[in-house]
């Protein structure tokens, strides 16, 4: 009985050690089916690569097409602000570009658009006294010469 007791035991143990014919197949099939993807997702980053390096190949013809046509573009046509600088002695027309009304409206729209740019650009307010200035200037040279 004690061999019989021992071969038993044996037996119980073996049960647990013994790893099913299936098991040993199917962590073969994970390590294939894990390798076939790291493969699949190198030759994903390859291609990629081979794409990016293509597309900026054909980028530095199509760079310099574009940097002309931009030049060939006026900035100031696509802003609706005045680009530059104040001119020595302000013209009608610089002071209707600073107030934003035509050189030829009223007294009423005149003051109504000074007032709405000095309202933005007082120096009580933390505006700029050169722009104050200007703006003052622009409104002074307009009326003198308005109508109404």
């Amino acid at each position: 009985m004690d061999g019989a007791a021992a071969s038993s035991e044996g037996l119980r143990y073996a049960e647990y050690a013994r790893v099913p014919t299936g098991a040993g197949k199917g962590q073969a099939e994970l390590d294939r089916g894990l390798a076939r993807t790291m493969i699949a997702v190198g030759l994903g980053v390859a291609t990629v690569a081979f794409a990016g390096r293509y597309a900026f190949h054909l980028w530095k013809p199509l760079e310099q097409a574009i940097m002309e046509t931009a030049k060939r573009i006026s900035t100031s046509s696509l802003s609706l602000y005045y680009k530059g600088g104040f001119e020595q002695k302000m013209s009608r027309r610089e002071a209707s570009l600073i107030l934003g009304v035509s050189p030829s409206a009223g007294k009423a729209k005149i003051r109504t658009a000074h007032r709405r740019i000095m309202i933005l650009n007082h120096p009580d307010k933390g505006g700029s006294p050169y722009l104050a200035t200007k703006i003052n200037e622009a409104k002074d040279l307009l009326e003198s010469s308005a109508k109404n």
